[in-house]
């Protein structure tokens, strides 16, 4: 069994401008792929993110997909692993099975790649990404980057760490395994 993070993509890896699918409006957080190199040292890395602007028509799968293979090469190029990008391509309104917080894509995750869900994190910058780890049994990590400051009234599931950006989550993180290594 392998432990993995599963890891919103826009406003937890990426600063959040709305649809991203062009790479010339990519951005990363200061010290992200910093904190995936850390990471991906103890755990799979995956990525679970809603794309409504498909289902939306602002962009087209084909621009997603063009996109997402870019993400993942320059994320390849930096010597991070992506194991997979899970994406929903719905409306909210659609009421899909993929959608976050659906636990759908972690549950696959789980069968394709053998994760251990209950030594495992979600991170991410919404309260879907917390009730997605709820849901499952694995730990959750709020950020306040993206859209994290903006919707932290409304978490309605208590994360087990609220933190500034993911690298404060992965120092976090390891902490947490430094203090299991050394009972």
């Amino acid at each position: 069994m392998h432990k993995a993070i599963f890891l919103d993509r826009d406003g937890t890896i990426n600063e959040y401008v709305g649809d991203l699918y062009s790479p010339d409006r990519l951005a990363f957080i200061p010290h992200a792929l910093d904190a995936l190199r850390i990471l991906q040292q103890h755990y799979l890395l995956f990525i679970v993110t809603n794309q409504s602007g498909i289902g939306r028509n602002a962009f087209s799968e084909e621009a997603f997909q063009q996109f997402n293979e870019y993400f993942v090469r320059l994320l390849d190029n930096s010597g991070i692993k992506i194991r997979q990008v899970f994406y929903c391509p719905h409306r909210k309104e659609e009421n899909c099975v993929c959608r976050k917080p659906n636990p759908h894509f972690v549950r696959k995750a789980e069968k394709d790649y053998r994760v251990d869900v209950d030594n495992s994190y979600v991170i991410g910058d919404h309260p879907h990404d917390v009730e997605m780890a709820c849901r499952v049994g694995a730990g959750s990590i709020y950020l306040l980057t993206g859209h994290g400051k903006k919707h932290l009234q409304e978490l309605t599931i208590k994360p087990d760490l609220v933190a500034n950006d993911i690298l404060e989550a992965t120092l976090w993180i390891m902490n947490r395994i430094n203090a299991d290594t050394r009972r």
